[in-house]
């Protein structure tokens, strides 16, 4: 069926939204890229919009030289690793049973996981609890309080749920129980929610920032999220760094940049070879109810 005039020029206008969209995400990247490996004498002329002018690596150089990158990157990587294991582990206990049309008082529990979406202890008494169970300046107190998300626990129930109930009746007459169904079947069977919602916990702990403030005492345990934001803020440490080697004129807006390259570019890494298990994942969860 060939499309009307009408259909067209919605899609049209669809496809220019979609490219302003796009572009008003990717132009300001390419910027910080491009002054990250510009000559500073072409970034304080203003010279630097889009592409590199004079190749340098001197502000990555300095950066890894002057700075606390280099543990504040092995930090994040500590915190996204860990924290993902440990939030995926848990969701997938929490949304197993409730997708289980046996379980107890299933319909209980789930409005009670969801009542915390809509309300919490508060800020300060959360603090206070983190503080009596002796977390704060870890990464405890940055992994338990996000330990599972609701609406990724949902997502993952939703999931679940939408597995045939012909393979649950097969796996009990072959003698399975819960725990090797849940592990030889249904996970296998899962991939494609497992990795979304694998992203979606990566990204909030790979991008911690004020939790990392508010619990974590010790600079050398920052992650990269804070080191940017300081570098970006404090004038003082950007001269510090540039002290630090006399021989390389690095501008501060050099470093602030290459900073900001270094925090992201993981992410932008990974994200490609999760793709198609994300597309599926997310349409999935959001067309069951």
């Amino acid at each position: 069926m060939k499309p009307t005039t009408g259909e067209k020029w919605f899609l049209a206008a669809n496809a220019l939204l979609l490219m302003i969209a796009g572009l008003s995400c990717l132009l300001p990247l390419l910027h910080i890229v491009s002054v990250s490996f510009s000559d500073p004498h072409a970034v304080l002329s203003g010279a630097v919009t889009l592409w590199p002018q004079g190749w340098t690596l001197e502000s990555y150089g300095l950066l890894l030289r002057g700075s606390k990158i280099v543990s504040a990157f092995k930090n994040s990587v500590e915190l996204t690793v860990i924290g993902v294991a440990l939030s995926m582990i848990f969701t997938t206990m929490a949304a197993y049973p409730l997708s289980r049309r046996y379980f107890y008082m299933r319909r209980f529990w789930t409005l009670a996981i969801v009542f915390t979406m809509l309300f919490s202890g508060g800020l300060i008494p959360g603090y206070l609890l983190l503080k009596q169970l002796g977390l704060i300046n870890t990464y405890g107190a940055i992994w338990l309080p996000g330990l599972v998300s609701t609406f990724n626990m949902l997502i993952m129930r939703t999931y679940f749920q939408g597995i045939p109930d012909e393979l649950d009746d097969a796996a009990r007459m072959d003698g399975c129980g819960e725990w090797r169904y849940l592990l030889r079947i249904v996970l296998p069977l899962s991939v494609p929610v497992i990795a979304t919602l694998s992203i979606f916990y990566a990204v909030g702990y790979w991008n911690s920032f004020f939790q990392v403030l508010m619990y974590i005492n010790q600079t050398s345990k920052f992650n990269l999220t804070v080191l940017v934001q300081q570098m970006i803020q404090s004038q003082s440490l950007m001269q510090e760094m540039n002290a630090s080697d006399m021989q390389a004129f690095i501008t501060p807006e050099g470093i602030k940049t290459a900073g900001i390259v270094v925090m992201v570019l993981p992410l932008l890494l990974v994200y490609p070879f999760m793709q198609k298990y994300f597309i599926k994942g997310v349409m999935i969860g959001a067309v069951k109810g």
